[in-house]
């Protein structure tokens, strides 16, 4: 019976794969609006090197050796785990495998950009990274990033998030970095929402604007985003990569790979290269994307040209998008209450490659709890989706009797969201649509 798999350091990728090299059709390039130029404001907020993946059409790109040591030094490549009492309990044929992107230092999948990010922006001699955060796990892994690589780091936090998960915040001061409740005093995007709505709880829309508005306004300061765009999905497979040599070494071919879906980060570092399989038409695996319910981008959203942020400061990208200025509820998972998604993960779910779900987050708990009372880890609120999902599946099979190979990408734990698991006992969680 197989329990894990590890590899060892030297396994660590040695390049990252791009997507845009095998995409079906041309991805649509981002564009001003009318009477603007969020382009050269692109120019002026990323570091050079960020800007030179984002179009990049490699195949693959090379990973800097001090990054790939850094990656090792903070514990890649990560596991692959097989879900055997999991199975057990759910009674089904099907075999469940999870990869760990729980285990590095922060918790969670996000440290895979941040030290590239924050490498590139020391090698240019960058002073200090703004950024956004929405849970919180992408502003944790940016601060050690940047504190491993000595450069400063800001963080504005989704206000809801900031209040729901305070030990986020504290870990972020651990590392060194300033952390604000966004919407913020600090901005005039801030004051301008706060004195119209004080009570504001916050998106992700507007804390890209906020982090955008002071690299915008300072020649030492560069902004850092930690989804969406192309540059993050591509650091992000590294996770896909080892699992690919990971499910060889067991010996499994994936028939359905999941993950959660707020701006596609996870989801394109697990899922993108075995997409490329299925578009070289040497794959039938299913890959499932699951959001909340709460802010469903892919599943209700409109696919046309939006702003990344609420101000209009970033360039119109083509994408499935709730609108702009869309304030998900306060749902606890916080990492995907984004109103867009990743043009690339668009495209590949308007062609039918990525199939959408939601779920409402009771019913995702619920399924986080089942998996750690089984497997003894205790998910973040956004895993879980990718959880109720596999399960569901799992369940199907157990129906069929279909023996599937069932693979999720298990993005971070939940020991810092246990107010989220308070409220799922206290009977308080809402069920919000």
């Amino acid at each position: 019976m197989t329990y894990k798999i590890e590899l060892s350091s030297d396994e660590v990728p040695k390049q990252w794969y791009n997507m845009l090299a095998d995409l079906p059709v041309e991805l649509p390039a981002p564009k001003n609006s009318e009477g603007k130029d969020q382009i050269s404001s692109l120019q002026l907020a990323f570091t050079k090197a960020a800007l030179e993946q984002e179009f990049a059409t490699d195949r693959y790109v090379k990973i800097p050796n001090e990054v790939r040591e850094l990656y090792m030094e903070m514990g890649r490549p990560s596991p692959l785990v097989r879900a055997n009492k999991l199975e057990e309990y759910l009674n089904t044929p099907a075999k469940i495998y999870f990869k760990r992107e729980d285990s590095s230092p922060t918790g969670s999948h996000k440290l895979n950009s941040a030290i590239p990010q924050a490498y590139f922006a020391k090698k240019e001699g960058v002073e200090r990274l703004t950024t956004e955060t929405g849970a919180g796990q992408w502003g944790t892994a940016l601060s050690l990033a940047c504190n491993l690589l000595d450069v400063d780091c800001t963080v504005y936090m989704v206000k809801v998030s900031f209040n729901q998960k305070p030990d986020r915040k504290n870990i972020m001061n651990i590392y060194d970095s300033n952390v604000f409740a966004s919407p913020s005093e600090n901005t005039q995007v801030g004051r301008d929402i706060l004195a119209e709505n004080p009570d504001h709880p916050g998106s992700l829309g507007v804390a890209i604007s906020e982090a955008m508005e002071e690299a915008l306004a300072n020649d030492e300061v560069k902004y850092s985003l930690g989804s969406v765009l192309n540059h993050v999905m591509l650091h992000q497979t590294v996770i896909g990569q080892e699992l690919k040599t990971q499910l060889e070494i067991a010996e499994e071919e994936p028939d359905v790979m999941i993950a959660c879906a707020g701006g596609g980060s996870n989801l394109a570092g697990s899922l993108f290269p075995f997409i490329k399989d299925k578009i070289d038409g040497n794959s039938d695996t299913q890959f499932i994307a699951v959001e909340p319910s709460a802010c469903p981008t892919l599943s209700e959203g409109s696919y046309e040209y939006d702003f990344g942020d609420i101000s209009g400061f970033t360039p119109m990208l083509k994408m499935f998008t709730l609108g702009h200025d869309f304030v998900a509820p306060s749902v606890h998972a916080g990492g995907l209450r984004y109103h867009g998604m990743s043009p690339i993960v668009s495209l590949l779910t308007k062609e039918g490659y990525i199939e959408p779900r939601t779920a409402h987050q009771v019913d995702c708990f619920k399924a986080g709890i089942t998996f750690a009372r089984n497997q003894g880890i205790v998910p973040a609120p956004e895993t879980t989706h990718a959880i109720k999902v596999a399960i569901d599946e799992a369940l199907k099979c157990k129906q069929t009797g279909e023996e599937k190979t069932i693979v999720l990408n298990f993005s971070g734990h939940g020991m810092l969201d246990l107010k989220g698991y308070a409220s799922y006992f206290e009977g308080t969680m809402q069920n919000a649509k």
